[in-house]
């Protein structure tokens, strides 16, 4: 069967994609082309000669992943294949959501990744893959909900956040890139990433990096336990006040840090051989018992296995639980084996509970010291001469070393499991030190340990609002029901209801902030992060049961504040400076401003509700069974789906769809032959033509200034489409406006009223054609342009008319009317088309040239930071020039000299690259360049001269620049780098560069080092 519709689904560039990524994943990692995740080559630049997109995201993907699962390559490899998969995936996107559009594509890539061995699956995300690339919102919103990623807004100014994760180096999973790379595909902004005791400087120095790639706002802290009541009570300290990751990374290394990195090194130490302890003890007694009664053998677990299934992360009972559940597996299947084979309702029940048996199970069942007392507790402190040091502090001795370490910082009580009691004697014995309450703990509240949320948020408001009373009434409270519980603690309750002044002073100042975290170790069911729902587009706002994941209401409120702030665009438009002569109208004070919106809200406003705005960005999913009896989930023999139709056999589809009603409303209309039988076929020659012509005239694909082939910029998805819908649009208007409503219910022809029936025609098929224009995704410009295309359209169409009727008349025709009656509708599409062509090419230009811009604004970034490094390492001398000659710095500089000469290099290929292969890219540097100072273009054109250097760009080229397959760059290079030098110079018009101390500031002058002049 599968024989009979394998050739109508997939396309072949789909089986491209499969072929590609097996490959890669099939290697052994060592002949991928490194060269192409350095991050000076732009995604848009000369590595498309030699590599696809879709293929240096797979390389990027899989080196994420398999990093992360055998540990093989160090973080500079990791932070590389970021910068590269960051850089393709935003760099690929084309429409209005082009950071959603990103956060899709890095998903599916790593699902096509993970689905190595499914191919229907792989074929499956593939195809997805492609059919969201061209961007179209409908197919990327889809997407998002397909992967649960709420939208986010364009302008990436929402409130999300998650303060409590761990990474691979404590209790997560996950390489702190990979933890960036999730976090930013979540639409998170802002990170703290918790490190128990003591943090590496290198995971430290690697996630800071990272973040920085993604732009999300990371804070690191660690995380502290201290003894309270016979429990551990969590305390998590975050360090501020530096002014940039290098200052962090420093104050890592300080000797009173380092101090205490060694004391919590111990406290690691210590509870590793605690863990390996009751390692012992369940392989000396529970191993047993789990024997008996599963009736199979269950190997022990060595201590060198166990740390190895650890890896670099801190062993802890979760680790344990974890590892043993991994190594129980084979046991598991034996005792599945045979409930199997016996059948019955006994053995399907116990069969169903194995199924499902997860490390919480076991945790609870075989790690209990409850149920197994002869086992340790390892939630619970030992008595006070076993534990270190640090451990045996009380939290007013721990906060006062935690202060003396900085004075900027946060400290944050985790509430977990804590009555508003409990968290009232911790501020009071912290003496004010406490910044920060966790109010609330996305994995406590699965788990049920946050049951006095309302309580402690109460307690919070009145200290922050500074309501004595109040305080001191909950106080009082207090110590009437401790009382009963615990005579002690009654008495410290008094005393503290005789202090209350001083804790409220504690506050009153400095109000008592608010933190939410999930403990998002990557394992269990709850995602990471969080969002004020205010701030997401109202499409971003999943419901309830969000596609079959459940998302549970958190009852925490917090009021944003929404605030617009008006600067003056750098490269105003035509438009904008047209607006600007209206600001002293009335209440147009900001006509011909950019505009940006941003959302503010304070960590101490946040406050426990029935109703709250905070949602959770994973919700919960289904927990995965153990798949004990073996059986994978079948590969479905039926048909893909409709989504999955092969694009050639679409594309025929659409036309068919769009010919057979204009071929029948033709014939049924028209009575002279010509019309009735060829109508549609000079309709859909009308549309084609005009398609392609607009296309191709958007892109600017038929100069002779680029490398661009005409073909190579015309969709033929897109002209399918429009032949579509130019098909039912001739039902629509031929058919049902003018016989049906015009002719025979008004009355109305060509012939009687000529601009009644072409106004009619063309508003109908303005709202039409802007009707499909948004569901297609096509730019705002083009989707309102063809709102004003009928006004537009009705005297182009009296035009029209007129020139065939006058045209008709000098051949000869009589009666010109007999003709030009039955071809209204034709000459409405003429009139309609050749307005279209204007409007959407505009429309498509304006796409293009924003694109070009992107890429242009990031090079160029790239090319003035180089210029200053240049310029700082050789402070005496005109390096550019230097640089331009033969032999270049000829070893000057050390390292830093080679890799900036380098840098230039690619720089150079990248933007020569642009100029000639990417649509309306000479227009795009032409309008940058314009709004550049004239001393910014005299080193754009100069650091261009590089070039000239054929010889060893050459050689650089050859020797694996750009990797093996060297030949078209090479090529390209050598044939066109005269042509690109040549009209560059002429479009920069260098000059005599400006000195510093004129009127005029640009750029240049605010770097630390002015260049000099020529």
């Amino acid at each position: 069967m599968s024989f009979v519709w394998r050739g109508i689904y997939f396309d072949k560039q789909d089986r491209e994609i499969l072929v590609l990524v097996n490959r890669i994943l099939e290697s052994d990692n060592n002949h991928s082309d490194t060269s192409l995740f350095d991050p000076s080559l732009h995604p848009h630049g000369i590595k498309e000669l030699v590599a696809s997109p879709v293929s240096r995201m797979a390389y990027a993907v899989i080196n994420l992943l398999r990093n992360l699962q055998a540990g093989r390559t160090q973080a500079r490899d990791r932070l590389l294949a970021l910068q590269t998969l960051y850089d393709e995936v935003l760099n690929s996107a084309h429409s209005s959501l082009r950071r959603n559009t990103a956060r899709v594509l890095m998903q599916i890539m790593k699902s096509i990744v993970r689905a190595h061995d499914n191919p229907m699956e792989q074929l499956k995300l593939a195809h997805d893959f492609r059919r969201t690339v061209q961007g179209t919102p409908r197919i990327v919103r889809r997407m998002l909900a397909r992967y649960h990623l709420p939208e986010m807004p364009e302008a990436w100014n929402q409130i999300a956040f998650d303060d409590h994760v761990y990474d691979a180096n404590t209790k997560g999973r996950k390489s702190p890139t990979h933890l960036i790379m999730d976090a930013w595909i979540k639409g998170l902004r802002s990170l703290t990433v918790a490190y128990e005791y003591w943090v590496q400087p290198d995971a430290a120095r690697e996630i800071l990096r990272a973040a920085e790639i993604t732009g999300i706002d990371v804070r690191i802290g660690l995380e502290f336990q201290v003894p309270f009541y016979g429990r551990f009570v969590s305390l998590f300290w975050i360090p501020r006040g530096f002014s940039s990751n290098e200052d962090f990374l420093e104050f890592l290394h300080s000797p009173k840090m380092a101090e205490m990195m060694k004391r919590g090194r111990e406290v690691l130490r210590w509870r590793r051989d605690r863990v390996l302890n009751c390692l012992a003890l369940w392989n000396e007694h529970q191993r047993a018992k789990m024997e008996a009664a599963w009736e199979v053998e269950v190997p022990e677990l060595s201590g060198e296995e166990f740390l190895r299934m650890v890896g670099r992360g801190q062993a802890s009972s979760l680790h344990l639980a974890e590892a043993l559940h991994r190594h129980v597996q084979p046991s598991l299947r034996q005792r599945a084996a045979r409930l199997a084979e016996r059948d019955d309702a006994t053995a399907r029940a116990e069969l169903a509970v194995l199924e499902t048996m997860g490390p919480e199970h076991i945790a609870e069942e075989w790690l209990s010291a409850a149920l197994h007392p002869e086992l340790p507790d390892l939630d619970c402190p030992p008595p006070q001469e076993e534990m270190p040091h640090l451990m045996r502090l009380s939290i007013l001795e721990l906060t006062r070393e935690l202060v003396e370490l900085t004075p900027g910082y946060r400290l944050v009580l985790c509430t977990s499991g804590l009555s508003v009691e409990d968290v009232a004697e911790l501020l009071w014995d912290s003496r004010g030190n406490i910044t920060h309450l966790e109010i609330f703990n996305m994995k406590s509240w699965m788990e049920r340990q946050q049951a006095n949320l309302k309580p402690i948020s109460e307690l919070q408001q009145a200290l922050n609002e500074g309501l004595g009373p109040r305080v001191k009434q909950i106080i009082r409270q207090m110590v009437r029901r401790m009382r009963t519980v615990d005579e002690e603690r009654a008495a410290k309750f008094r005393d503290i209801l005789h202090n209350v002044p001083k804790l409220w002073e504690h506050y009153r100042h400095k109000p008592l902030g608010s933190r939410l975290g999930t403990s998002s170790a990557s394992r269990i069911t709850y995602g990471m992060g969080f969002a004020i729902k205010d701030t997401l587009p109202r499409k971003g706002r999943p419901a309830r049961r969000y596609r079959g994941r459940q998302l549970f209401e958190i009852p925490i409120c917090s009021p944003v504040e929404e605030v617009f702030s008006y600067t003056k665009p750098r490269n105003p438009s035509i438009w904008q400076r047209a607006a600007r002569c209206l600001r002293w109208l009335p209440g147009c004070g900001h006509l011909g401003l950019e505009c940006r919106k941003a959302w503010k809200t304070a960590s101490e406003d946040f406050h426990v509700c029935s109703q709250g705005n905070i949602m959770n960005l994973g919700g919960l999913s289904a927990a995965l069974g153990n798949n004990l009896l073996g059986k994978k989930d079948e590969v479905s023999s039926s048909k893909p789906g409709a989504a999955y139709l092969n694009s050639s056999f679409c594309n025929w589809l659409k036309v068919l769809l769009g010919f057979v009603p204009a071929f029948f409303s033709f014939l049924y209309t028209q009575d002279w032959w010509l019309l009735a039988w060829g109508g549609t076929f000079i309709w859909f020659g009308i549309t084609g033509v005009r398609n392609v012509v607009q296309m191709v005239l958007a892109a600017k694909g038929a100069t002779r200034d680029t490398l661009i082939h005409w073909r190579d910029q015309v969709s033929v998805n897109r002209l399918c489409d429009s032949l579509m819908y130019t098909g039912i649009s001739v039902l629509l208007l031929e058919v049902m406006v003018r016989v049906w409503l015009l002719d025979r219910t008004f009355n109305i022809t060509v012939a009687q009223s000529p601009w009644t029936v072409f106004t009619v025609l063309s508003i109908i098929n303005g709202f039409y054609i802007c009707a499909h224009n948004v569901f297609r995704g096509f730019p705002k410009e083009a989707a309102i342009g063809n709102l004003f295309r009928s006004v537009l359209a009705i005297p182009v169409s009296s035009l029209y008319n007129s020139l065939l009727y006058y045209g008709l008349f000098a051949w000869g025709v009589a009666s010109p009317e007999i003709y030009l009656v039955p071809s209204a509708a034709v000459i409405s599409k003429m009139s309609s088309d050749s307005v279209a062509a204007l409007i959407e090419g505009y429309a498509d230009s304006q796409v293009n040239l924003r694109i070009r811009r992107w890429d242009y604004r990031s090079k160029l970034n790239n090319l003035f930071d180089c210029y200053t490094r240049l310029e700082l390492l050789f402070p005496h001398e005109d390096a550019l020039i230097k640089l331009a000659r033969p032999g270049g710095l000829q070893g000057s500089g050390g390292v830093k000299g080679k890799e900036l000469e380098r840098a230039f290099i690619v720089n150079a290929l990248d933007l020569m690259y642009i100029w000639f292969y990417q649509p309306r890219a000479q227009d795009a540097f032409r309008q940058i360049t314009r709004a550049m100072p004239e001393a910014d273009r005299n080193v754009l054109a100069r650091s261009q001269l590089v070039l000239t250097r054929e010889r060893e760009i050459s050689q650089l080229l050859v020797d694996g620049l750009l990797g093996r397959n060297f030949s078209r760059p090479l090529a390209f290079f050598l044939d066109k780098r005269k042509a690109y030098l040549r009209r560059l110079s002429r479009m920069c018009r260098p000059g005599k560069m400006r000195e510093p101390g004129m009127a005029r500031v640009d750029r240049t002058q605010k770097r630390s080092a002015a260049p000099r002049a020529d």
